[in-house]
């Protein structure tokens, strides 16, 4: 059996009790935290949390060489972990089609994205989202301005007057640093809202951000303004993502006014 499950957001008991359960109860556990990591907690405290020792994997080896973890599974029960949901953004399908192809059993346990905290948190309703994209950082895309898969998700959405999530960007330098829970600040890097909005500035100075701060933690910060007013705030530590609003029904206008901090009369409600 291989058993994907989905940690959360936050730390080491963002997991839900089925989820929990199936980890206390696998032979072997593997990880990644190369799409999106836990940053509150460490890889010590989520395995002494669960009682069993967590073997990280790098990209590589998952998605290229994943060999061993799927003979593990044809002899015994083995979980593999991501943060957020294994199967919403840090997507492993290809893992388990893998393990399909093999015949080995599998099954998801899902977590907690931060698709559904931020709807959750921000007041707007779920299925009135469009398109997700994510800004990466300008030295990664090497382009001038804004990348065009970002700007034209975000001129499709606000044309149809939807939401939209714009992801930050989550670099590690030393592909040999798999373990982003060992908060080795010299090869990663974490795009922060302020930064986010900086850019989306160039070319959206007036368009209504909505900041979403460290989802799923004990203290999350949710606060609306203009990008260029974002830019110049500090949103504290990661993990940040910005919310572009489209047409607001009123009762998500008033969530933002009451929830996010948002000027009304920047807001379009339909």
């Amino acid at each position: 059996m291989l058993t994907f499950i989905g940690l959360g957001l936050y730390d080491e008991r963002s997991i839900t009790v089925e989820g929990q359960e199936a980890l206390r109860n696998a032979d072997r556990a593997y990880a990644e935290f190369y799409t999106s990591t836990l940053l509150g907690t460490t890889l010590e405290e989520l395995e002494s949390h669960h009682d069993l020792s967590i073997e990280v994997r790098d990209r590589a080896g998952v998605e290229q060489h994943p060999d061993d973890i799927l003979e593990a599974a044809e002899r015994e029960d083995v979980a593999f972990l991501t943060a957020g949901d294994t199967m919403i953004s840090t997507t492993h399908v290809d893992l388990r089609l893998r393990a399909h192809d093999r015949g080995i059993e599998t099954r998801v346990i899902h977590g907690v994205t931060a698709q559904t905290a931020t709807s959750a948190l921000t007041g707007l309703q779920n299925y009135r989202f469009g398109t997700a994209t994510t800004l990466p950082f300008p030295y990664a895309h090497g382009a001038d301005g804004l990348p065009e898969s970002v700007t034209r998700t975000i001129d499709e959405n606000r044309e149809n007057g939807v939401h939209t999530v714009v992801y930050l960007d989550i670099k590690v330098d030393n592909e040999a640093a798999t373990n982003r829970l060992d908060r080795d600040e010299t090869v990663e890097a974490y795009m922060t809202a302020d930064v986010a909005a900086g850019l989306l500035a160039e070319e959206y100075p007036d368009l209504v951000g909505v900041v979403v701060a460290r989802a799923g933690s004990p203290e999350p910060l949710v606060e609306a303004a203009t990008m260029t007013a974002l830019a110049e705030r500090d949103f504290g530590d990661p993990l940040h993502l910005l919310v572009i609003p489209g047409d607001c029904h009123l009762l998500e206008a008033d969530a933002l006014v009451e929830l996010a901090g948002a000027d009304r009369s920047t807001l379009d409600v339909v």
